[in-house]
């Protein structure tokens, strides 16, 4: 809990701290193969060198947090997969990973964050009726095997986010909220799932989140995203856009953009203060060293 904290305190000092870029998209780049009806969760088994090495090029490159290639291994996804029986090892090895990453680094001061998402993905959403309780295994996996944090990825819907907020409280280990947007019909921000932002940080203020992240989210929407957080948030902010287009069941890395162009589209979030920021899905460890750069300059 001290390299938290330690963490945590630096934002005082608004210069936004780096973190990582897409681990999933990046296994799938580099070759992973996918589980069936898991995505791109298998890499922390079937290829744990690619893996290490994904976290330490972004390590290399200046990112202080890593997130655990645990997006696509909750209970219910596995399951969806047939491999529920690896359900604590697919978990606690991503974490593992994520630490030997660090140690190889000799940079004791990297966040490791577990990540955590309710998404199936031949199905879509969860079965509700057993979400708090699968989440909760997960959560006690990843914090025993050495997370720092929790990290609730793709947040698409406000009922399902606060059962996995809760159920990730339940563990102790601090938890910060990533939210996917996008602009509905009538031009309001919302979650994918329609619920507006609005009110998802209504009621994310009644819980102890202290970071809401702005993740998965197309890079020219992030500002206005940023327009709403200034206007109903107090807490810590973060951001980590996506670039490519998912096509199921795989990352689509045509029209990428380029680190150069991400880097600049990220002034302007910079300049609001944002806490945190880093990329995810289509975001590699080049565009996570433009941002370094860009950090280093402003602040040089």
């Amino acid at each position: 809990m001290s390299r938290y904290l330690e963490f945590v305190d630096r934002f005082k000092d608004e210069i936004p701290i780096l973190i990582d870029g897409a681990t999933g998209t990046e296994a799938e780049r580099r070759g992973v193969p996918q589980l069936t009806n898991a995505w791109n969760g298998g890499g922390a088994l079937s290829h744990p060198e690619i893996i290490k090495e994904i976290h330490l090029d972004y390590i290399r490159h200046g990112a202080e947090i890593v997130i655990s290639n645990s997006f696509a291994t909750s209970k219910q996804a596995l399951n969806d997969a047939g491999l529920e029986h690896l359900f604590e090892e697919y978990n606690r090895r991503s974490v593992e990973l994520a630490i030997e990453a660090r140690n190889i680094s000799k940079k004791t001061n990297i966040l490791v964050a577990g990540s955590i998402c309710y998404q199936r993905f031949p199905t879509g959403e969860p079965n509700k009726n057993t979400l708090f309780e699968d989440i909760f295994e997960q959560a006690v996996i990843l914090r025993d095997a050495g997370a720092d944090l929790l990290m609730l990825e793709m947040m698409l819907d406000l009922d399902l986010t606060l059962i996995t907020l809760d159920a990730a409280l339940k563990t102790g280990l601090p938890v910060w909220v990533g939210l996917s947007c996008e602009k509905n019909s009538d031009g309001n921000i919302c979650l994918l799932g329609g619920d507006l932002l609005t009110d998802c940080l209504k009621e994310l203020k009644k819980k102890s989140v202290p970071l809401v992240n702005i993740m998965h989210t197309e890079v020219n929407l992030i500002s206005e995203c940023l327009d709403v957080l200034d206007a109903n948030w107090d807490g810590f902010v973060g951001v980590y856009a996506h670039t490519g287009l998912y096509k199921n069941p795989e990352w689509i890395f045509d029209d990428i953009i380029s680190p150069e162009d991400y880097a600049e589209a990220s002034k302007t979030w910079i300049e609001r203060k944002i806490n945190i920021i880093g990329g995810c899905c289509g975001i590699q460890s080049e565009h996570i060293k433009c941002l370094n750069t860009l950090i280093s300059q402003k602040n040089g």
